[in-house]
């Protein structure tokens, strides 16, 4: 018995080597994939001819002409004022050539992309505020501004972490300061964190000098506490003129305020705030939030709707980047 065993198991080799001496490509593949090494593949292989380099450039041509998607550039909207750009897509053409040059026969027609960055960006526009992102990208993000109350931060975090979705805290000075330990557990959690002013004011009722002071005192905190390099600012209640922009710009920060508000500081019921998301949210959206039980009880709801609907969540920078949201968007 054990020494047909062997003849059978010396038979199968012997088949498996005659296969693999015959099969080169195959040989020299499952080695490209033992090392984990693709040029060691190609380098085992013959060089493709002439005219099957040419054929196969033009072919990916071809596809990068039907593929391509173009940037849109940054606009100050009538309404919405600043708008962000979006990036384009175009298919690499020396890399999709260099990739499928020595790919196996049966590999699938594979390309790959770059992002084409827009000409006019956000930067361009100048001392703008922004409500929104552009509505091309499919992404929203949640601003969950915190100048008061602690009591629902806790579970507000535990809903985010367990849907994997990172939001954008515009925490008040006043409020850091006194619970510093409460805004590194957001920050840990690796939530974005950003500027809502020191006190809570009407920003348009402020002098130059006081407003300036309202946001850099804040920003400091920002710094000296939990080592944030912030990009924005939040008025407080949305209220603000030219001169808070202004002021905030000096400070290294955009003006960002909200698409869509749920206005949960007047506890309405939690079926109603995602009722009001699901209704109206869409692409670019920046939804106004507070650590509140409303919002507490709605969140869970408000970011299934959003998934329902397709849209990605990011934090407030994610989603005014001009950076595509997936490559996969251009694949048909």
């Amino acid at each position: 018995m054990k020494l047909k065993k062997g003849i059978i198991m010396l038979l199968t080799m012997c088949a498996l080597l005659i296969t693999v001496r015959l099969n080169g490509p195959l040989s020299a593949y499952m080695y490209a994939v033992k090392q984990g090494d693709a040029s060691a593949y190609a380098s085992a292989l013959p060089e493709p001819s002439a005219q099957g380099k040419a054929s196969l450039r033009e072919m990916i041509l071809s596809e990068a002409a039907k593929k391509r998607i173009a940037p849109v550039d940054a606009s100050v909207d009538r309404v919405w004022k600043a708008i962000p750009g979006y990036n384009g897509l175009e298919v690499d053409v020396d890399k999709s050539y260099r990739l499928m040059l020595h790919a196996p026969e049966n590999e699938p027609f594979r390309l790959v992309y770059r992002e084409v960055e827009p000409k006019v960006t956000l930067d361009d526009l100048g001392r703008v505020p922004i409500y929104k992102g552009n509505p091309n990208k499919p992404m929203v993000a949640l601003m969950i501004n915190v100048a008061w109350g602690n009591e629902y931060i806790p579970s507000m975090l535990q809903t985010l972490k367990k849907e994997n979705v990172k939001a954008t805290f515009f925490f008040d000075g006043s409020w850091l300061k006194k619970n510093t330990d409460v805004a590194k557990q957001i920050q840990a959690a690796g939530h974005e964190i950003s500027n809502h002013a020191y006190t809570h004011p009407n920003m348009s009722q402020l002098d130059r000098n006081a407003a300036y002071n309202q946001i850099a005192k804040t920003e400091a905190l920002l710094k000296s506490t939990l080592h944030v390099q912030n990009h924005w600012f939040a008025p407080p209640s949305g209220d603000f003129n030219q001169m808070t922009v202004d002021v905030a710009a000096e400070q290294g920060l955009k003006t960002v305020l909200w698409t869509l508000d749920t206005v949960d500081w007047k506890h309405p019921p939690a079926y109603s705030i995602i009722q009001k998301v699901r209704t109206r949210v869409e692409p670019g959206s920046l939804i106004l939030m507070h650590p509140t039980d409303s919002s507490s009880q709605a969140l869970q709801g408000i970011i299934t709707a959003i998934k329902g609907k397709g849209l990605l969540l990011g934090t407030v920078s994610d989603t005014l980047s001009s950076n595509r949201a997936s490559l996969v968007e251009a694949h048909p």
